[in-house]
């Protein structure tokens, strides 16, 4: 089926907004170095980027640096540092560990604290309650779960009281992530769904954990009208679980607004929104047939009263004109009628006759 021309510019928006994170991961895979460097210049999104959409979460860091002040941060994971370096602007003490060097470089270049290392085995060597905020930012779909059970206890255990865990990572729930986009990068493992994250956080022990879809077309959810390959692409392409420990009351209570926020798009709100559209159209579509009903029977009433008119008074004229032939001086004036016809035959005929002699 051909897409419309609406349809395929939400499918071109979906393919470009789900380029923006391929990881630097693919850098550790067996393939030269032409082919994974051009694979990222094509698909990595730019750094500014990156660091625009990491913004999202700082309604949730504000609280901590305040209550925290210069307060240590991990991140897992940190590739070029863009997340380190918010965490610098926020008052923050970063420090990040990741394995390509590469990517390392953008942190040397800007003077951010990293090196180069498994950053899961690094948490390790975390002290307990050390940290205020832990990071992981599309790492899960690239570690095995274990591994990932190990990122979540470890770090409960660093994590100060009222400290956040924040793991992002692409949304299955989206059709065209969790079916194509999601297998664009070769070194991702599987989707891992919201809910398990979301429980496994829940399990480990934090006191409170949040689902934030993001990254989707904002405008979408207004839209009042939503075509199907907006339904299929345009639920949130990534995901977030934010787990927050056990703390103060104070710390707590200053993240409630930001923990009771509803955040993205999901596929059962966009496919609501879909089928009451949908269901408005037939009804608009059905009223409207309804409506140029009863106009095609009002004009046919009409016509039918129109032809009985007519009938009528043909009936009339016919009724008058058999009077007139029935009338006493109708017959009484037959022989004036006769004399009058062959009079004008004759005179038709001199006529004729006369043109025929010039």
């Amino acid at each position: 089926m051909a897409l419309t021309r609406s349809s395929s510019t939400a499918f071109t928006q979906f393919r470009q907004s789900q380029l923006t994170h391929i990881d630097k991961n693919i850098s550790k895979l067996p393939m030269n170095d032409h082919f994974y460097r051009a694979f990222e210049e094509r698909y990595y999104a730019p750094r500014s980027t990156i660091k625009a959409l990491r913004q999202q979460y700082l309604p949730f860091v504000t609280p901590l640096a305040l209550a925290y002040p210069e307060g240590n941060t991990f991140d897992i994971g940190c590739g070029r540092g863009e997340w380190l370096e918010l965490m610098k602007e926020s008052g923050l003490k970063p420090y990040g560990v990741d394995l390509d060097p590469g990517m390392l470089q953008g942190c040397i270049d800007l003077g951010l604290p990293a090196q180069q290392g498994d950053a899961v085995v690094y948490l390790k060597t975390l002290r307990n309650e050390s940290q205020i905020i832990i990071s992981a930012f599309h790492v899960v779909e690239h570690i095995s779960f274990e591994q990932l059970q190990s990122v979540v206890t470890e770090s409960l255990r660093a994590l100060k009281p009222g400290g956040l865990l924040i793991m992002e990572t692409p949304n299955a729930e989206n059709v065209g992530v969790g079916t194509c986009n999601f297998y664009l990068d070769p070194t991702h493992q599987r989707p891992v769904p919201d809910l398990l994250l979301s429980f496994l956080v829940e399990y480990a022990g934090f006191a409170r954990t949040k689902v934030l879809k993001l990254q989707e077309n904002k405008a979408l959810a207004s839209s009042s009208s939503i075509s199907l390959i907006e339904v299929l692409t345009g639920v949130s392409p990534d995901y977030a679980v934010i787990g927050q420990k056990d703390g103060p009351d104070s710390i707590l209570e200053s993240l409630n607004a930001v923990f009771e926020t509803s955040y993205g798009l999901s596929l059962s709100a966009l496919s609501k929104a879909y089928d009451e559209q949908r269901e408005m159209r037939i009804q608009q579509a059905m009223a409207m047939a309804e409506q140029a009903r009863d106009t095609a029977n009002r004009i046919n009433s009409e016509i039918r009263e129109t032809i009985q008119l007519l009938c009528s008074s043909n009936q009339n004229l016919q009724a008058q004109l058999q009077n007139v032939y029935n009338s006493y001086s109708w017959g009484l004036t037959a022989p004036l009628r006769k004399l009058s016809s062959i009079l004008r035959r004759l005179t038709t005929r001199r006529h004729n006759n006369d043109k025929h002699d010039t």
